[in-house]
Formats: C-alpha cells, structure tokens, sequence
C-alpha cells in the first residue's frame, strides 16, 4: 500500500509540477517524495520510474494526436532515423523514467541507515 501512494504522489505531484517547471522537475518530485515516504531503493526505483513512465507516456502520446503526429514525426526522423512516432515517445518516456528512478533511489539511499566500520 505504501508503494501505491508513493507511486500516486510522484505521479501527482510529477504532472503538476511540469506544468510550471522544467523537465526535470519530475527528479525533485521523486526525490522529495521518497524522502517522505520512505522505501527501499528498489521499490522506491521501481515505484517512481514506472509513474513518471507511464505520466509522460500518457503525456506524449495526448500531444502527438493534437498534433496529428507532424512534429513527433520529423524529430523520430531526426534523432532515431526511423519514423515513428509511438517509438519516439516511448523513447523519451524511458529516459525520464530513468532519471526520475535515479533520483528516488538516491533518496532511499540517503535515508538508509548508516552500518558502523569497525
């Protein structure tokens, strides 16, 4: 359960702060996040890279069809040298998912409790 509401929070609060921040906004989310809730570094990884996974997954493909697949089109072309749109949003949603990952397993491991070298 606990997984659950750190998956919906990062998802939340990843989406309205994109609206007034940059891209990568969604690693301070994730960070702040699991500093709050805390998790293992797994689950936190896990948790927060499938929500900004499937947010910017959502996101890209909504602002694909508005735009009749033109733009994702050229910059599919352009980048990956193949034209596909879906591939191109997959793409990008995979390395956001990544740094949002990243972000909440560093937290996890900030808050992880220290073991005394003797």
């Amino acid at each position: 359960m606990k997984s659950f509401s750190h998956f919906l929070l990062i998802l939340a609060l990843a989406y309205a702060a994109g609206i007034v921040m940059p891209w990568w906004s969604v690693a301070l989310v994730a960070f702040v996040v699991t500093l709050v809730l805390p998790l293992s570094p797994g689950k936190s990884f896990f948790s927060a890279f499938l929500s900004i996974f499937i947010l910017w997954l959502v996101l890209a493909f909504y602002l694909d069809v508005r735009n009749d697949h033109l733009l994702a089109n050229r910059m599919s072309e352009m980048i990956l040298k193949v034209r596909s749109a879906p591939l191109l949003g997959v793409v990008s949603a995979f390395l956001g998912a990544l740094v949002a990952g990243f972000a909440a397993c560093s937290a996890a491991f900030l808050r992880a409790p220290r073991k005394a070298v003797s």
